[in-house]
């Protein structure tokens, strides 16, 4: 507890676990003070599938009297609308979560979007369902894994819509919107509901990761930088670390430092290799440095995941791709180590 307390610069850790046997759920919760390893409080709650918003507001009460203050309002509100949302929908938005925050792949997306799919079919007013099924669609969108990309991002956009029109206060609705506008190819706005997400909540991590991932792309590496830092720094266990470390090896291939992108893409590369994104710009580090061999195995690899983006005509397809600042530093870095491996341009 110590180290993690260290980790992620926090006094307090909440630790606990839940249990459901049938319709009865069994909540066992620990508060532990991270600079002592001291347990400072401890309860076990035991309630109804269908009262679990009850049990939370317990929880919540409980842990904000021993802490001596007040816990934040807005967890107070989103406890009373949830208590008339379906408790299985409410499940299931839980377990759609729970699968996007797993190691990216294919299959983990696909449960998630069950997930959420399921728990809006039971409750169609459900803000979190909308927001988690949004997210799941324009992620994929991003990581080549949407088989029909337009219905796709029309569908998040639509959904995020009626989500902030019901409440604007979500920082993971302003995150997916982003990430929508983001995949339309409209940068400043991707920017600014990036800045909205993390004025909401300043410890949204995949938030500040995808606003530097957006400075990458309008032109601006080196303001990218601190911003993906800030995204390990809060959540160094992220299972899909992998993407920070690519995503600054990325950036330092644009800066024109290959040998510093080759260790932070290969570093990325180790920790997820499922995405050909990391094996396509460590061919053009691995080419700009002159070692084509190692350049052409990296770009073998990209074009057994994604055969389709086999030049270099078919990667400026991307719709976010396309400002001419990101492509300018482009065409001086990673066009031409990738040419240098192989890799036409038509």
């Amino acid at each position: 507890m110590r180290q993690i307390g260290r980790a992620l610069g926090v006094r307090y850790i909440l630790e606990g676990s839940v249990r459901r046997t049938g319709d009865q759920v069994r909540v066992n919760v620990q508060l532990i003070d991270a600079e002592t390893g001291t347990h400072l409080w401890a309860d076990r709650f035991e309630t109804d599938h269908a009262n679990l918003a009850e049990a939370q507001s317990e929880i919540t009460g409980r842990l904000a009297r021993t802490l001596d203050l007040e816990l934040a309002e807005a967890v107070g509100r989103r406890i009373e609308a949830e208590r008339a949302t379906n408790p299985d929908a409410r499940d299931l938005v839980m377990r759609g979560w729970a699968w996007w925050y797993r190691r990216m792949s294919p299959a983990n997306r696909q449960q998630a979007q069950q997930a959420f799919e399921q728990a809006l079919d039971i409750d169609p007013h459900s803000i979190d369902a909308r927001i988690g099924l949004a997210i799941i669609l324009v992620s994929n969108i991003a990581d080549g894994w949407s088989s029909g990309a337009e219905q796709d991002l029309a569908r998040a956009e639509e959904l995020l819509l009626e989500a902030l029109e019901r409440d604007p206060n979500r920082s993971m609705a302003h995150y997916a919107m982003a990430m929508v506008r983001r995949s339309q190819g409209r940068l400043i706005e991707s920017k600014m509901e990036f800045e909205s997400a993390i004025a909401l909540d300043r410890n949204n991590a995949r938030a500040y990761f995808n606003f530097g991932r957006t400075l990458f792309l309008l032109g601006q590496p080196e303001a990218a930088i601190p911003h993906i830092e800030k995204a390990l720094r809060l959540n160094p266990y992220d299972p899909n670390a992998g993407n920070f470390y690519q995503s600054l090896g990325m950036i330092h291939l644009l800066l024109n430092d290959p040998d510093q992108a080759v260790e932070l893409l290969m570093k990325g590369r180790a920790l997820n290799p499922h995405g050909f994104y990391v094996h396509l710009w460590l061919a053009g580090a691995f080419g700009l440095k002159g070692d084509l061999d190692e350049a052409k195995a990296a770009l073998a690899q990209s074009l057994a995941l994604k055969p389709e983006i086999n030049s270099l005509a078919r990667l400026r397809e991307c719709a976010w791709m396309n400002n001419p600042a990101h492509w300018a530093l482009r065409e001086k870095t990673l066009d031409i180590g990738l040419r240098r491996a192989g890799f036409p341009d038509e």
